[in-house]
């Protein structure tokens, strides 16, 4: 049996005076060998770690191997760098605007020029295109967004094409508009508010103010009926203003989860579902309806000129459509602007449109 380590061994005198056996000599002389090596490297090694700084040990621990795989090197590298489009774009209270954009509304002369060019005709809306994040849907969308403004995301989806015209209710339309939703969720998980707008809503004016200020989503209508907690009002999702929160963030995944409910339906259609649902008091998300007084559109345009923040082209089918109703939107407003304190005063003026806009829907 083995001693316990620590324990005394007490021989014999005449086990003392025995002399050792041939076997017990080998590793006596072993023994004695390291105990000499001890003794002359020992030394040698505490003179060297006293030479050596303290700072510099002579090891380190390596660095936690990467994913380096593709697939995990491109997820990587776009949350970082929607995470730095972000930061440069948020106000002090990290709110971002967002909008998205894909090819077809991003040439010369189209949508995305008449969405930034209401900013820089608005009244105190210029400075808003600072914190404006574009995110495009597609390579083209993109190289012309950083030919044209500074905050630019590309949000590229493997297997879709996003590029050319989605016509409303179509399959691309479709995914386009799930895609924003996810999307959106992942912009509060990263503790950001948001503005979303869609580009074919002209600014004329800071909608900020106009918004409650204790509540945690906000939506516009296409027709609203005169009391913000109304649940019959019908609302719009191109334009919404929602603060980050586990709120919000359970009721987006909610939102898009719902989708597999009501297949074929659009995210509009889906939130008017779901906004009924005893799971929206169950997480206790606050819920409040814009009204068109100051966020109108071709549905319910804002009838006071004086109050109006933004203009949408919604009720309208169409591109060509909505480019057309949309110039006579800005070419409306820069009347107004010019006209003297009292004509304005007077809330005599109004909207030329819908013009085009109120024609039947296109067929293809």
């Amino acid at each position: 049996m083995r001693k316990p380590q620590g324990a005394r061994v007490r021989l014999s005198p005449r086990a003392l005076m025995r002399p050792p056996s041939p076997r017990s000599t080998i590793p006596g002389r072993c023994l004695s060998s390291l105990l000499l090596v001890a003794a002359v490297t020992l030394p040698c090694a505490v003179l060297y770690r006293a030479a050596a700084p303290t700072s510099s040990p002579s090891w380190r621990p390596g660095p936690a191997i990467p994913d380096t795989s593709p697939i995990a090197t491109q997820l990587e590298s776009e949350d970082v760098r929607l995470e730095k489009v972000l930061e440069e774009a948020a106000m002090e209270n990290k709110t971002v605007i967002l909008t998205t954009l894909n090819a077809a509304w991003a040439t010369p002369g189209s949508i995305i020029d008449l969405f930034i060019e209401s900013f820089q005709i608005g009244d105190g809306t210029r400075k808003l295109l600072d914190h404006l994040v574009i995110i495009a849907l597609d390579k083209q969308a993109y190289m012309r967004c950083l030919s044209i403004h500074a905050h630019c995301f590309p949000l590229i989806t493997e297997g879709a094409d996003f590029s050319d015209e989605k016509l409303f209710m179509s399959a691309g339309y479709l995914s386009m508009m799930w895609t924003r939703i996810e999307f959106l969720r992942l912009v509060l998980e990263k503790g950001y508010n948001f503005i979303f707008s869609d580009v074919d809503i002209l600014w004329f004016r800071n909608p900020l103010p106009q918004f409650y200020p204790e509540v945690d989503f906000q939506i516009a209508c296409d027709h609203f009926m005169g009391d913000a907690f109304d649940l019959e009002n019908i609302p719009n999702g191109g334009f919404n203003y929602v603060k980050s929160n586990n709120r919000t963030i359970e009721f987006y995944k909610f939102w898009h989860a719902s989708r597999e409910k009501f297949p074929g339906h659009h995210d509009q259609d889906v939130f008017n579902f779901i906004k009924h649902d005893p799971y929206l008091l169950e997480m206790g998300i606050r819920v409040r309806f814009l009204s068109t007084a100051y966020f109108g559109g071709l549905c319910e345009p804002s009838r006071d000129f004086s109050k109006v923040c933004t203009m949408h082209a919604n009720c309208c089918i169409g591109l060509s459509r909505k480019i057309h109703d949309l110039r006579v939107m800005l070419d409306d407003w820069r009347t107004y602007m010019s006209l003297p304190w009292k004509v304005k005063r007077s809330r005599a003026f109004s909207w030329r449109v819908p013009q085009n806009c109120s024609l039947a829907p296109l067929g293809s």
